[in-house]
This record gives structure tokens, C-alpha cells and sequence, in this order.
């Protein structure tokens, strides 16, 4: 492996001027000696895209978009994240070694400044690792992951939501042991997990370790309904590609409404936000199972003609994937309850909202989806986001 002298040059660059920060006014002054220097390093081989993205935060600094903080921090998740990957080799060390620097760097820069922002910096280095999985190999990464970084620790800081340290550490020990369990199971790839884990600490910190649950247990109905009669499917040409290995794509489809309401509800405390919750679990697991059960039932019929169609024909429905759609629903309402996140007038609309979902799912499938409009995540979300807000309907009318 060649050393990155231009990255350890960049790298303490970034903490000279991570140091300057606070202390060199006006911000534009400090920005543009930064970009200044930040040219230098473009001439650089193995560090123009560092420049570029240091630019870039250097500029939205010196305009007054973000804070001191925010850019300081993200400049040094960049470039310390990216000097600590390019040190190492193999899959997933090198993402272990990218987030231990990351988090070190935030942490130290947090104490410098005097900030008690913990979960800021937390959603700052969760989300540059995540990037760096889902770009690996593209030139313009370093850039779009500064943006995403700034964007997501500029999100955060405005919600100024506050979360005990001893509650964000389980969290992430919680999360990132789950989304490396998944990875070691094969029931997730590189990005899978850290999207996984970036969606089980929101759920833990903004609402609680219950809602984390009622995930895990859609989680567990998806790899189970994957796995029923596998070899059946492998052989009607429907099993999953890849073996059912999830990613970023699939994680996101199937989760991003229950994150947003998570989010809600840690902010308003409205139970309208469990619902919608619910509702979205609920889709997501029982499309899930009416998709890998259902296929290998009796010939489907399409959900806008009632004309069968070929086995895994998109919106094409089975008796047996309609039937494994509400019992899948019925197994998050009813593990919602024993945990006191449902009551019982929640968990009858609970069911309700999975049904709505999973059949939108197909409604979707059928004219959007087969026209080549959108994608299966584009449809997963939908689905997700129709159940949600049918479960949060159907509760707010009781």
C-alpha cells in the first residue's frame, strides 16, 4: 500500500484549522485562506477530491451556512475518515477503522468548542460511514459525503433534541450489534448495515429500545418469509437475488416512514405518531410475507384485472400471500401490545393499515412499477408511507 502523503498533509490542515476556527474572525476571512491552501493540495494527485470537499465546507462556512461547529466537525469527519480508510484493508475493517477515527475526531472537536451535542456528532459519523459504504468507488464520494454530513449535523443541530449519553451509547451498541449480526448472516450487505443501524438508534433515542423491537420483529418476519420453501422459489425462477441480501435501498424503503415517525413523536409526544409507526411496520412485514409466501401459493391474479399472471409478476396477488399479509400484521400489532407501545383499539388499526399497505404494494406493482416508472423500493415506499398514514388516520377517528 502507497502512503497518502497528500492525505496526512490534508489531515493536519484540517486540525490546524479545526484549531483557528473559533479564535479567526470573520468566518469568510478564515474560508478563504482555507480554500486558498486547499488549492495547493488539489495540485495533489491522491488529494483533488479532498480539496474539493474541503472547498466546498469552507465555502458554505464562509457564507454563514453553518455554524462553527457543524463545519469544523464535518471537516474533520472528511478527512480523518478518509485517511484512516485508505490506511486499511478488507470489507468491514476498514468501515470500523473509519468510524472509531470519525467518532475520536468528533468527539475531541466537541470538547474543544465546548458543545454537549452528542447525538449530533453521532448522526454526523453514522451517515459519513454510510455514504462512504454506498459511494465506495466513485470519484465525486468525498464530495457528496461532506454534503451529507453537513446537511444531516445541520438537520440535527436545529432540532436541538436532547438525549442522555448512558441512552445514545445502548443505542448505538444496540444498533450497530444488530446491523453486524444481519451482515454476518448474510441477510445484509456493507451499506444494509449501517443504514440498519442509523434507523435503530433514531428509533431508540426519539421514542425507546420498544420501538427498536417492533422493528426487529419485522425484521425476523422478512428473513423467515425469505427463507420458506427457498428452493421452491429457486426453482419457479422468484427467489431473491442475492439470497435476499438487503441494502441501503431496501432498508431505507421499508424503514424511512417509521424513522420519520419516531422522529415526530420524540419531538411532540403525540400518539397519532405511533400509528403511524405501526401502520408503516406493519406494510413493510406484511408485504413482505404476502411477496415470498404468496408466490409460492396457487396461480396470482393481477390486483387491477383479476387476469392471472405469471408467478412473481408485479401486483400479482395469491389467497395464501393475502392471508400471510394480515398474520404477518397481526405478529407486529400483537408484539407492539405485549410491549406497551400499542393499546387495543391500535392494534385492530395496526392490522388494518398492513393489509391497506401490502395491497397498495401491489395496486403500485401493477401500474407503476410494471410501466417502469418506478422501482421495488420506490413501491416498498409507498406501500409504507400509505399504510402509515392509514393507521394514523383510522387511530386520530376512534
Amino acid at each position: 500500500m502507497t502512503k497518502p502523503l497528500g492525505l496526512v498533509l490534508a489531515s493536519v490542515l484540517t486540525f490546524i484549522f479545526i484549531g483557528l476556527a473559533p479564535l479567526f474572525q470573520p468566518a469568510w476571512l478564515l474560508s478563504c485562506l482555507l480554500i486558498l491552501l486547499s488549492l495547493v493540495l488539489f495540485l495533489i494527485r491522491d488529494t483533488r477530491y479532498v480539496s474539493l470537499s474541503i472547498i466546498v465546507l469552507a465555502a458554505l462556512y464562509g457564507i454563514g451556512w453553518l455554524s462553527v461547529f457543524v463545519f469544523t466537525c464535518t471537516l474533520g469527519i472528511v478527512v480523518i475518515g478518509e485517511l484512516a480508510f485508505r490506511l486499511t484493508e478488507g470489507e468491514l475493517t476498514s468501515y470500523l477503522y473509519h468510524l472509531v477515527a470519525t467518532i475520536a475526531t468528533s468527539l475531541a472537536v466537541m470538547l474543544y468548542l465546548g458543545y454537549n451535542v452528542p447525538l449530533v456528532v453521532v448522526m454526523g459519523v453514522v451517515v459519513a460511514v454510510l455514504l462512504r459504504a454506498i459511494l465506495r468507488g466513485r470519484d465525486d464520494a468525498l464530495m457528496i459525503e461532506a454534503l451529507g454530513v453537513a446537511m444531516t449535523m445541520f438537520l440535527f443541530e436545529e432540532l436541538n433534541f436532547e438525549v442522555n449519553l448512558a441512552i445514545l451509547a445502548a443505542a448505538m451498541i444496540m444498533a450497530f450489534g444488530f446491523g453486524y449480526t444481519s451482515y454476518r448472516l448474510r441477510v445484509a450487505d456493507v451499506s444494509g448495515l449501517f443504514s440498519g443501524a442509523m434507523i435503530g438508534i433514531i428509533l431508540i433515542v426519539f421514542a425507546d429500545v420498544r420501538w427498536f423491537l417492533v422493528m426487529l420483529t419485522f425484521f425476523i418476519i422478512g428473513a423467515g418469509a425469505t427463507r420458506y420453501r427457498h428452493g421452491d422459489k429457486e426453482r419457479f425462477g422468484v427467489a431473491q437475488e442475492h439470497g435476499g441480501v438487503r441494502g441501503y435501498f431496501n432498508v431505507f424503503a421499508n424503514g424511512l416512514v417509521a424513522t420519520g415517525a419516531a422522529i415526530l413523536y420524540g419531538i411532540t409526544g403525540h400518539p397519532a405518531f405511533v400509528a403511524l409507526f405501526m401502520g408503516s411496520v406493519a406494510s413493510a412485514a406484511a408485504d413482505t410475507a404476502a411477496s415470498e409466501i404468496g408466490v409460492t401459493g396457487k396461480t396470482p391474479y393481477l390486483i387491477t384485472t383479476l387476469r392471472p399472471v405469471p408467478r412473481g409478476t408485479n401486483g400479482g396477488v395469491t389467497l395464501r400471500g393475502e392471508v400471510a399479509a394480515i398474520i404477518a400484521s397481526m405478529i407486529v400489532a400483537a408484539a407492539a401490545w405485549l410491549m406497551g407501545v400499542a393499546d387495543p383499539w391500535m392494534v385492530g388499526v395496526t392490522v388494518i393499515a398492513g393489509f391497506i399497505g401490502t395491497n397498495v404494494d401491489s395496486l403500485v406493482g401493477a401500474t407503476l412499477e410494471n410501466s417502469g416508472k418506478i422501482g421495488n423500493s420506490g413501491t416498498n415506499l409507498a406501500a409504507t408511507f400509505v399504510g402509515g398514514v392509514s393507521g394514523m388516520v383510522l387511530y386520530l377517528l376512534r
